[in-house]
């Protein structure tokens, strides 16, 4: 047993046990039971253990051992205490027995210094000994606290508690100012094509991002399939020659609506693959409501943010169809804008509430008509005069309170509206130039804010992502991103990434380290993929181990002989066939044609004039005649 350290106590636990080999032999009980079984003869006698007086004799060892140990020490003098412990306590050994272990215990008494000196009788009364590790100091007579434990490593004193609420109040001031939430430090480009992308779509989980373009075709980016060469992994065209006008991802993020020029929309799944398109109405008939689909071009759409098979499409032909992917046969709903003269006028942007409830329409008179969703006939809000008349009002969103619609105008203006007031806007942006049909307004996920781009001519400026303040709509925070237009700009509320199309063909992700998830930081890690060696082989190397000798193929030895060989193949180097001389062959037609109406066409054209004297042409082969008449005067003979 070693001495204990001051102020500790020490455990120290002595356990023996041992198993004698005590047995008891119960010889007249086993040869009854084996009479009875019948199998008395055969065998040794099992032995059998007590269990009880196994333990018996084990607690009696530990107890006689621990006695031992105990008579070999020597009792602590009162005197070394102080060498043993603090001052106000000393150390005592006391011997607990337990049924079977021996249990040393050092206990700390502790002693009050002021009865000390009193009648031991008292001391012993009032004093009990405590059993157990020693209390920690209370404060001291000065009122400061005694640190207990280790001491703390260095750079780590009495200030890091102030350090870290320092900290907080700055982390807490960071968060009431939403600009330093903006996720603008970093950012990566995705290469659309070289036209304007004119669509976004990022699905609600933000693993995947599709973009549509005046090119007509639509490509979809994967973060975390992506890597640091940043390529799309599939292109397609929908909708062949019609530009996209918009992409939308369902709320469950299974499929795609995809709206281009044409007059009937798409739903495609998260691959590229036709679910559903819509059907194209009778032209010829006069009311809107009879036609079972859209007749002119597409100008928007939108997935309703509560039903995942309901969506809703406007067009140049007056009016705002909802649909239902169940059927595709004919449109669910009709909303039709009506002037204030009653004419139809052609609605250029829609959306759904945020309780979809609501459906909005921005339209080229410079109205902006909301309706019920389930009372198609009569608008529920209206507002004659909200943008100028003649211009096409772009975008239309609604804050994540449900309370505030910003409307992006043609007219180069952005506007807040208040639709339990919807008589004049709450605040007015001027100045925003807009190009493009289809510029967009968003909200930031903490509703603060209020983003929407600029547009910009080729060499005169760059397009800019401009931040508003919602309530107030004053320029908080700009954001230069390109020398073209900003056309789309999309806030993702789950990623905190913005992602922005341009009018150059780029589609820009805007991301911070530390405040953005996922999404673009997934792809910006990797490293470029090597070519494969299989990919740069000329032709497919078919393996067919167990084929006849006439039928194996010979090894590729060296990839450059084998391009050299196939160079002088015309099959495998596909030689273009040299022009055809004469009056052609093979179904080709020579160069000035094969048939006798070519020929004479060409001949036509080509000046045969003699300038010479015609009597002179003739006689010039009369010596000759005369001389061999072989053609001429052997005919006359007879």
């Amino acid at each position: 047993i070693r001495r204990p350290y001051p102020e500790m106590i020490g455990l120290v636990l002595t356990i023996a046990i041992s198993f004698p080999p005590t047995y008891i032999d119960n010889a007249g009980s086993d040869k009854d039971i084996s009479s009875i079984m019948g199998f008395s003869g055969f065998g040794k006698k099992a032995r059998t253990f007590d269990l009880d007086a196994i333990f018996e004799q084990t607690r009696r060892t530990a107890i006689e051992r621990s006695r031992q140990v105990l008579v070999s020490l020597k009792p602590l003098h009162p005197g070394t205490a102080s060498s043993l412990c603090s001052g106000q306590t000393c150390c005592e050994w006391y011997t607990v027995m337990c049924s079977s272990v021996c249990v040393c215990v050092g206990i700390c008494v502790t002693r009050n210094p002021v009865e000390s000196g009193s009648d031991d009788s008292d001391s012993d009364s009032d004093s009990e000994p405590r059993i157990g590790p020693l209390l920690p100091p209370g404060p001291t007579a000065g009122g400061e606290e005694v640190d207990v434990g280790p001491p703390l490593p260095p750079g780590y004193g009495k200030s890091t508690a102030d350090d870290d609420d320092e900290d907080e109040e700055m982390q807490d001031e960071d968060d009431e100012n939403p600009v330093k939430r903006i996720p603008d430090t970093h950012e990566i480009t995705l290469q659309h094509g070289t036209k304007t992308v004119s669509a976004l779509g990022l699905d609600p989980s933000g693993a995947r991002l599709v973009t549509g373009s005046y090119d007509f075709s639509i490509r979809f980016w994967d973060f975390a399939g992506m890597d640091a060469a940043l390529q799309a992994f599939r292109s397609l065209q929908p909708c062949e020659c019609h530009q996209i006008k918009s992409l939308q991802y369902s709320n469950t993020g299974d499929v795609i609506l995809v709206v281009a020029g044409n007059s009937q929309a798409k739903v495609l799944d998260r691959d590229g693959f036709q679910v559903m398109e819509c059907i194209k109405g009778d032209q010829y008939i006069v009311d809107m409501a009879n036609t079972k689909g859209h007749t002119a071009m597409l100008n928007g759409g939108c997935w309703h943010p509560k039903i995942k098979e309901e969506f809703l499409t406007c067009s140049n032909d007056g009016t705002v169809r909802t649909w239902d992917l169940s059927s595709e046969k004919k449109h669910k709903d009709v909303f039709k804008p009506r002037s204030l003269q009653g004419k139809r006028v052609t609605p250029t942007c829609c959306t759904y509430s945020r309780d979809g409830k609501l459906i909005a329409a921005g339209c080229q008179d410079g109205t902006i008509q909301i309706w019920d969703r389930n009372l198609s006939v009569h608008t529920k809000f209206h507002c004659r005069q909200a943008h100028a008349n003649g211009s096409d009002t772009s975008c239309l969103t609604f804050s994540y309170d449900g309370t505030i619609l910003a409307s992006r105008g043609g007219d180069d203006t952005l506007k807040t509206w208040d639709i339990r007031n919807f008589k004049k806007p709450l605040n007015v942006a001027t100045g925003l130039t807009n190009f493009f049909p289809m510029t967009d307004c968003c909200f930031s996920p903490d509703d603060k804010l209020l983003v929407t781009g600029t547009s910009a001519r080729r060499d005169e400026g760059s397009g800019k992502l401009v931040f508003f303040d919602r309530q107030t709509l004053q320029v908080v925070y700009e954001v230069e991103v390109a020398s073209a237009s900003v056309v789309r700009c999309l806030w993702h509320p789950k990623l905190n990434q913005i992602m922005v199309g341009t009018g150059n063909g780029l589609a820009k992700v805007y991301y911070d380290p530390v405040r953005s998830h996922r999404g673009a930081k997934l792809c910006v890690v990797k490293s470029n993929r090597k070519e494969k060696h299989a990919e740069a082989l000329t032709q497919d190397y078919i393996i067919t181990p167990h084929a006849l000798p006439m039928f194996r193929e010979a090894r590729q030895r060296s990839t450059r002989k084998q391009l050299e060989k196939d160079r002088l193949d015309p099959v495998k180097s596909h030689k273009p066939e040299p022009p055809v001389s004469g009056p052609g062959r093979g179904g080709r037609v020579a160069a000035h044609g094969g048939t006798l109406s070519s020929y004479i066409v060409k001949n036509i054209a080509l000046d045969k004039t003699d300038d010479s004297n015609p009597r002179e042409a003739i006689l010039r082969h009369a010596k000759d005649a005369s001389e061999n008449p072989y053609w001429v005067a052997p005919a006359y003979k007879k």
